[in-house]
């Protein structure tokens, strides 16, 4: 494993594609660590290939050239991970810590989350000696350079904007930039986009390939969380941008993406009318953001679009195509509950949902004995979960009419009513009632409840379905807070050893782990011609 990294590689994490002066510098320190790497360190080659070597290489060097060249991205995790925690990292020791410049704490870290975003088969906990003696290396290696290292002033202009911009677009590339050509984000979200963007390639070889590869691209920028602290572009590039920067604000603000089937309802100077099909809500889309404005003719033609909120004004962001009137496609898109769902963050506060979901989770521990969540066969959990939607529905008192209503508009259960058998996956299983998001199924997890509801528990068990509890993406992390709030005294696995370790930074992992899960949304959805 001699051969050297070249300059393509190093590229690669970066926001632009031609080599400038300052990358000669940072890919000889690449290599100089590489080095290290491969001749003092015969477990690397356990964990990377020569490919990955190459890369975590140029990833370490990325760090120290981001220190030098203050583009502010190292920086920004460690002040947003200060403001949640009050302690600059995890897992490792920064009472001596020096702000502004490198840190052997910092490499163990990064060494750390780059084995564990690199690959996802097993999770290599941050306290191996191994991290820690890798980092040490580095760090001499870094130390010797700090002094004559050369800025990148071309980078950090990537991570910059006007303070007085307005263009939704300019701001949508300084996200895209963060989350797709960021060496932090590289062995996450880039690498996450570039599978997915090879997977479309070959599903699709035809004359839209080009559309689908845009709108994916979108939504990605738009929806996706980075497994460090789970979150979103925006955040990040709010973040990036520093705290004083008036834009900062406007992304913060910027809404949700929405994606569905609108009806055109007509345009004038400034604005086109659309209806979004499956919920009835009415939206003005701004004509700068969509020059085919002049294409649409036909009134209740359908338009298939993405669009999002930017500065009180919906922006055109993503694909779009235009289609004849179908009555069948307008009826299955009011029907979706998936489709009403793409607006459903419009209305959590109008709708008053948080006292909904309060009033649901009351009638459940009313019908379930007090406990939030109940244990049984898993071929029994749809008939559980019936029962209780009954047992609500005759709580409100409504009548026949009103419960027909309430049904309609998503209050009461809004599920499909198909039955699926959960004992094929596992022969028990659990339900529980999240408080912010409603009931959710959970299967192979039983053992890591010592509850005095629980008969199915299993000690010998218990560590699997606590990291499978705590991994799982499924699952939620409100389902993994009971667990630790209410049974981590009476679990092995929390009592002694890494499993105790982890509980001084349980929730950034939970965050690592259930990256765009962790925070979970109400499943209630809502109709109505509210106008946007």
């Amino acid at each position: 494993m001699k051969r050297k990294i070249y300059i393509k590689q190093w590229l690669e994490l970066k926001p632009y594609d031609k080599q400038i002066t300052t990358d000669s510098y940072y890919l000889k320190l690449s290599n100089d660590i590489k080095t290290t790497l491969i001749m003092q360190y015969s477990l690397v080659l356990m964990y990377l290939n020569e490919k990955e070597i190459d890369l975590i290489s140029c990833f370490l060097a990325s760090y120290f050239e981001d220190i030098i060249s203050e583009t502010n991205i190292w920086i920004s995790f460690l002040d947003c991970h200060t403001k949640l925690y009050n302690k600059k990292l995890p897992f490792y020791d920064t009472n001596e810590y020096f702000e502004g410049e490198i840190n052997e704490q910092d490499i163990s870290f990064l060494i750390w989350y780059f084995l564990n975003t690199i690959q996802e088969d097993k999770f290599i906990s941050p306290f191996n000696d191994f991290i820690s003696d890798v980092a040490s290396d580095v760090m001499q290696i870094l130390e010797k350079e700090y002094e004559y290292a050369p800025e990148n002033e071309h980078l950090k202009s990537f991570y910059y904007i006007d303070t007085n911009e307005n263009d939704y677009y300019v701001v949508r590339n300084l996200i895209d930039t963060i989350l797709c050509n960021t060496y932090l984000f590289f062995t996450d979200t880039s690498l996450k986009l570039e599978q997915r963007e090879n997977e479309l390639i070959k599903q699709n070889d035809d004359e839209n390939l080009l559309m689908y590869l845009q709108d994916n691209r979108d939504s990605f920028v738009h929806k996706t969380c980075t497994r460090l602290l789970s979150m979103t572009g925006k955040e990040w590039a709010a973040r990036v941008l520093g705290k004083v920067h008036p834009v900062g604000v406007d992304l913060l603000n910027m809404s949700q993406r929405i994606t569905g089937y609108f009806l055109y309802k007509g345009q004038d100077d400034f604005d086109i009318f659309l209806e979004h099909i499956a919920s009835g809500k009415e939206f003005k889309l701004t004509k700068k953001s969509f020059e085919q404005y002049s294409e649409l003719k036909e009134i209740d033609s359908i338009l298939f679009i993405g669009i999002v909120q930017w500065k009180n004004e919906w922006w055109f962001s993503g694909a779009n195509f235009q289609i004849e009137f179908n009555a069948d496609l307008i009826l299955e898109e009011k029907n979706s509950f998936k489709s009403r769902m793409e607006v459903n963050f419009l209305d959590h506060d109008k709708q008053d949902t948080d006292s909904i979901l309060k009033q649901q989770l009351d009638a459940f521990l009313s019908y379930n004995n007090g406990y939030p969540v109940a244990f049984m066969p898993s071929d029994k959990i749809e008939d559980f979960y019936k029962n209780y939607i009954e047992y609500y529905n005759n709580s409100l008192n409504l009548s026949k009419r009103e419960k027909k209503r309430a049904k309609k508009e998503g209050y009461i259960g809004d599920k499909d009513n198909s039955r699926f058998d959960f004992s094929e996956i596992s022969e028990t299983g659990l339900f529980f009632f999240n408080p912010n998001s409603g009931g959710e199924i959970a299967l192979d997890v039983n053992s890591a409840f010592p509850l005095n509801n629980n008969p199915y528990f299993d000690v010998k068990e218990s560590e699997n379905n606590i990291m499978h509890l705590l991994m799982s993406e499924e699952m939620s992390t409100e389902l993994a807070k009971y667990c630790i709030d209410n049974c981590k005294t009476d679990l092995p696995f929390f009592k002694e050893g890494v499993g105790k370790k982890y509980l001084d930074d349980i929730d950034f992992l939970l965050r690592f782990w259930k990256k765009e899960n962790y925070h979970s949304k109400p499943s209630i959805t809502y109709t109505g011609q509210n106008e946007h």
